[in-house]
């Protein structure tokens, strides 16, 4: 069999490196594909081309680049496309994918679905970005719209994404930014090349100016150079991956998301009702999503909670890659699993935190199966947020469960992606909406996992990449 190999797109043009990485199923070791490699030297040279990149794409209107995203969509998702000097269908996706991420292939297609969803609602989502802005503004640089003059301009010529190689959904992040006329330069995943690259070969089949993408599998030190260099950018990692960019206000940095549940005083004696929400919230995509809850909060029933999801969670086990029913991934990496492993367990050493799954499975948590390693869900009850198990997030379903009074919550949680108040309490709405450690804010009984695609995530592309600017006229 020809092993593919999937190029650099230097603006759109494949360009073939000598130096190559291997990417291969984390199962067999088999070789999935060759992936050229993009030096330092060849990144800076590229992204000297931005101002004439975006000057192709200023010839098209939002509303044209965003009917590609929307034909684009069915595109990626249905169709046989290009990958490299081969090609791939959509069956070939899903197995490449799963093979090199390590998620079962039912966690696969629901990845395509968020990504279909996020290209076919690209009308809507461009609405929340921007406020409902008339988008003709930004093609004419100036408008008129609620009766005032409006004129904004680009703040970059280019964005620069680095992705990561565990979820495929996070190309919906960046997607927005070619429908408002910037150029994309992307370093894809080390294993996950598959992804960024069909998202591009769709958007060119459905009449996307080639020159509007760079892919550049790089080194870190290229990421680093696409980063700084573009103007703007998104970059996708752990705490110790983006905190280096922490202070630079043009790159957006999406990290550990540290999500939370937190049931009030009012809505506490239900908590049997409010189960299935807790436990959607943990394990949705394998618990690898930021928007996972990775903590719960309670004002009492804190041990009865603990136990109830950790019942549920033990009925999660690996399951074979094809198994429709598979809702945990494996570990494409082994070493992950055990650094991960080692962390909970070294966590369980200290006082004040007790594995509760511990209970209700036979197995350790860290178990192979079908050639793959596998970290089972666990549920940690923890005496305070100030545990090392309290208030962290890890790759696999993990939760802490901790008891404290409602009106300490608040003050406690810290800076939290996603909080789903479970709460018909108005005053503490209130004071959730208030309050800055909360980037997204579920109201009432909703699982932290509820996304609406019209509201900005972890931040405003729209405000990333365009700036208001002020117009006056002699009268």
């Amino acid at each position: 069999m020809t092993i593919p190999h999937i190029p650099i797109l230097r603006w759109g043009q494949p360009y073939k490196s000598l130096d190559v990485n291997i990417v291969r199923d984390y199962r067999s070791g088999e070789t999935l594909a060759e992936v050229s490699q993009a030096n330092v030297g060849l990144v800076r040279k590229d992204l000297q081309r931005t101002l004439e990149i975006r000057d192709i794409l200023a010839e098209f209107s939002v509303d044209e680049l965003t009917k590609m995203c929307v034909d684009a969509a069915d595109i990626f998702r249905e169709e046989t496309l290009p990958m490299g000097d081969s090609q791939q269908s959509p069956e070939d996706y899903i197995t490449q994918l799963s093979a090199t991420s390590g998620l079962p292939h039912a966690l696969c297609r629901a990845n395509i679905g968020k990504l279909h969803t996020a290209m076919t609602g690209m009308s809507g989502i461009l609405k929340g970005l921007t406020r409902g802005l008339d988008t003709s503004i930004l093609d004419a640089g100036r408008g008129q719209q609620f009766g005032m003059e409006m004129s904004f301009l680009a703040a970059t010529d280019a964005i620069a994404g680095v992705l990561p190689s565990n979820s495929p959904g996070v190309n919906s992040i960046w997607l927005p930014a070619f429908a408002l006329k910037i150029p994309v330069v992307l370093k894809p995943g080390r294993e996950e090349p598959w992804t960024p690259f069909r998202i591009i070969q769709a958007l060119m089949k459905a009449g996307a100016p080639k020159e509007a993408f760079g892919f550049y599998p790089t080194s870190h030190e290229g990421a680093d150079v696409m980063l700084r260099r573009c103007g703007r950018g998104i970059i996708f990692g752990d705490d110790k991956t983006t905190s280096k960019y922490a202070s630079n206000p043009h790159i957006e940095r999406h990290g550990t998301g540290r999500s939370k549940v937190l049931i009030g005083d009012d809505e506490i004696e239900n908590w049997r009702e409010l189960v299935d929400i807790m436990v959607t919230s943990v394990t949705s995509n394998g618990g690898r999503s930021c928007v996972c809850a990775s903590s719960i909060l309670v004002p009492k029933y804190g041990d009865e909670i603990a136990e109830a999801v950790a019942k549920r969670l033990a009925e999660f086990q690996p399951l074979n890659v094809d198994d429709p029913g598979a809702r945990l991934s494996a570990f494409a990496n082994p070493k992950f699993a055990d650094a991960i492993d080692t962390a909970v367990e070294n966590g369980f050493k200290e006082e004040g935190a007790e594995d509760i799954t511990a209970r209700y499975r036979s197995d350790p948590r860290k178990v192979e199966h079908d050639g793959g390693k596998y970290l089972l869900p666990t549920v940690a009850r923890c005496e305070s947020l100030d545990h090392p198990l309290g208030n962290t997030e890890f790759l696999f379903p993990y939760v802490s469960v901790v008891e404290m009074p409602q009106q300490d919550m608040l003050d406690q949680i810290g800076p939290s992606l996603v909080v789903s108040l479970i709460s018909n309490d108005p005053k503490w709405a209130q004071q959730a909406i208030a309050s800055p450690d909360i980037d997204r804010l579920n109201l009432g009984r909703l699982p932290t996992t509820k996304v609406e695609w019209d509201q900005p995530h972890e931040g405003n592309l729209f405000d990333l990449l365009y700036r208001r600017r002020a117009i006056q006229r002699v009268s």
